[in-house]
């Protein structure tokens, strides 16, 4: 089966799209004003590509980076990239499985024990297969075990997180995905999982009163995730940097864009112009969250 753009592609903002650093969002005063030196990070899926960059640039800005995933051996060059970059940060590693509950747990438990609080989760752990199958077609261990990746790897870290980033007062990001609203005969078992964790954030802001949460969609970046899903051979672009979606993190965590709390949220959107035409708009009507049609 080939594949089309499906149902769901322009469901969007029809706002700018950046595909780089703007004013908005750049870094460079955090950097600067070390603006997170008093702040705990845990990063999961720091390995490599988006996860791996959101926590340099965390630690660029002064916070105590802890970075969680399945491997050490590149969690410390994570770690070591890290450093070169700024010799004096704070960074320990978490090797996780983040399909086990207990071990998210002590990843969890780990970094508050190191520094005392924990103010911010950037849960971007995920898997896919190739979008080359139907459901039907697709082996059945091999479907669920993207989904469980993608859903319970993070609900075992929103869970085991919640109870602190309330005491913290602090900032949940799921990393979600455009794919949440596609409706196509191909990736089901990708896209399905992405749906679901823009429904389980607007369950946490439910159910957690003293944190913020987003569900957050990284922008077209050229990751290993995009190479093993074989969708730029099917013509999807990818045309972000990881530096966009890392920048725009610390744009969302700073306490500038709290209304978006409980939303989707767009890496590549010019958050500026989202501000200034759409804030009223989408806090009267109730917009950017899971809705069925009528």
């Amino acid at each position: 089966m080939t594949f089309s753009w499906p149902k769901g592609y322009l469901e969007n903002l029809p706002v700018t799209r950046r595909h780089g650093i703007y004013p908005t969002i750049d870094p460079e005063q955090a950097w600067k004003e070390q603006s997170y030196h008093d702040k705990v990070v845990l990063v999961v899926g720091a390995s490599r590509g988006i996860g791996q960059m959101v926590a340099l640039f965390y630690a660029k800005a002064g916070a105590s980076v802890a970075v969680a995933g399945r491997y050490q051996d590149t969690l410390d060059k994570t770690k070591d990239m890290i450093m070169n970059e700024k010799t004096d940060a704070q960074v320990m590693t978490c090797c996780v499985d983040v399909k086990d509950s207990g071990a998210a747990q002590g990843a969890v438990l780990s970094a508050v024990q190191r520094w005392k609080r924990l103010d911010i989760l950037v849960a971007n752990s995920g898997a896919i297969n190739p979008f080359d199958k139907t459901m039907a077609e697709r082996d059945p261990d091999a479907w669920w075990e993207v989904f469980t990746v993608n859903v319970k790897g993070v609900y075992n870290f929103v869970r085991a997180s919640a109870p602190y980033l309330n005491e913290t007062r602090g900032y949940l990001v799921v990393v979600s995905s455009i794919g949440a609203q596609l409706r196509t005969p191909l990736g089901s078992e990708y896209n399905i999982s992405k749906h679901t964790l823009n429904r389980l954030v607007e369950y946490v802001v439910q159910e957690n009163t003293n944190l913020i949460a987003y569900s957050f969609h990284p922008g077209s970046v050229k990751t290993e995730l995009l190479k093993e899903s074989k969708l730029e051979e099917l013509g999807a672009p990818a045309d972000d940097p990881p530096e966009l979606p890392a920048a725009v993190l610390l744009y969302l965590t700073s306490g500038r864009a709290n209304w978006l709390n409980g939303r989707y949220v767009d890496a590549s959107w010019d958050l500026e112009e989202v501000e200034r035409v759409w804030k009223d708009k989408i806090l009267e009507e109730d917009l950017l969250v899971n809705k069925l049609a009528v």
